[in-house]
């Protein structure tokens, strides 16, 4: 029932007064009618006020753990990767323990096979011993291509680790020793023709060090990196559709592991990397070891939406905006790749993101989805 019901008599409003305290400086003494207590009986002491001794601090909304932003796409970029510090463990000498029993396995096979021709039908051992020689020089060439193919990764990583420490204080003298190894390492490469003539072009001029080292960047590397941009892109947009329409996650998988290691390939000899097979290993192992690669992700409308966007999103059906997620860790592959065969570090040159491939590889995405899909998923 209301305080104001009509059927009855209405209570009469009170005032009270409170004394000034002279410690606080509130006001407590009771002024016309007494004060009255929890269970509405009189009381004569009123009860001051108290502040409770305790801090109560809010949980800020940055730190709610089920509070969190849209996806921002640049927030995808690997950091800039480097090569990993080699060093002698005990399964690299178990492998090369093996590795030397293999070999002697194989030779002691090879002698007793020439011997027992040679015992049956001479002209069949020394056809046995031509092969065996040809074999031998053919496993000397290996050797000598994969060793090459070394010592050119390390020269691009030495390269790379001597003008990211030299950058901002370098002497004249060693900007320009460095650029012209640069210059020798990629002189093969058509596409630096251009930066090696504009370098060309300053023999004679003053030029501090950390300018002429931030110009040769600009020149030697601006071709280069449009075309590893280009590679990049075109990993990416293979990725997108192939893992979209394909049936298996397992299909999903060897083609994402197919297209890195042909995109890790391809931008090492676009750099004057050059890898053999062992260093190819080594350098996809590096690439691996810096990100985390699956083959299938299971990306739903609420992934591609942060991702690509609600719009986009909306025209694309669940396969193909898995296939656009695909796509982005294949860019993430290739600028990670990047990093590691690349000369010369980015300083001069923004070091590219994933903001800049999400457009393409999204619109190609698009203009590859079918009106099948589009009504299959309305």
């Amino acid at each position: 029932m209301s305080d104001h019901d009509d059927s009855g008599p209405s209570r009469k409003p009170r005032a009270f007064s409170v004394d000034e305290d002279a410690s606080s400086g509130r006001d407590t003494r009771p002024a016309s009618g007494p004060a009255r207590g929890k269970s509405g009986g009189k009381t004569d002491t009123p009860r001051k006020p108290a502040s409770l001794p305790v801090t109560v601090e809010m949980t800020k909304a940055g730190e709610d753990p089920f509070d969190t932003p849209a996806a921002d796409p640049d927030a995808l970029t690997p950091p800039p990767a480097r090569p990993r510090k080699r060093r002698l463990t005990a399964g690299k000498v178990l492998l090369a323990a093996l590795g030397f029993l293999a070999a002697l396995t194989i030779g002691m096979w090879t002698d007793t096979l020439i011997r027992e021709l040679f015992d049956r039908l001479p002209w069949l051992g020394w056809v046995a011993s031509a092969a065996a020689g040809v074999a031998a020089l053919a496993l000397i060439a290996l050797v000598i291509r994969e060793i090459a193919g070394l010592r050119r990764l390390a020269r691009v990583a030495g390269l790379r680790a001597e003008i990211s420490r030299k950058a901002d204080a370098a002497s004249a003298k060693e900007a320009r020793a460095l650029a012209a190894q640069v210059s020798s390492l990629i002189a093969a490469n058509p596409l630096s023709a251009h930066g090696r003539k504009s370098l060309e072009a300053l023999e004679g001029e003053i030029i501090d060090g950390p300018h002429y080292l931030a110009f040769a960047e600009r020149e030697l590397m601006a071709g280069l990196d449009r075309q590893a941009r280009q590679l990049v892109l075109n990993a990416s947009r293979r990725v997108s559709v192939v893992t979209a329409v394909s049936p298996r996650a397992f299909v999903d998988l060897a083609y994402v592991v197919f297209e890195a290691v042909r995109l890790i390939r391809a931008m090492a000899e676009l750099y004057g990397g050059r890898p053999g097979t062992i260093g190819m290993i080594r350098l996809f192992r590096d690439v691996i070891a810096h990100l985390a690669v699956t083959g299938a992700v299971a990306a739903g409308d609420s992934l591609i939406q942060q991702v690509v966007g609600h719009g986009l999103a909306a025209k694309l059906s669940a396969r193909l905006g898995e296939g656009v997620i695909n796509g982005l860790m294949t860019a993430r592959i290739g600028i990670s790749a990047m990093d590691l065969c690349r000369p010369m570090p980015f300083r001069a040159v923004q070091r590219p993101g994933i903001g800049n491939f999400i457009r393409d590889i999204a619109s190609f995405a698009e203009a590859e989805a079918k009106p099948g899909d589009k009504a299959e998923r309305a």
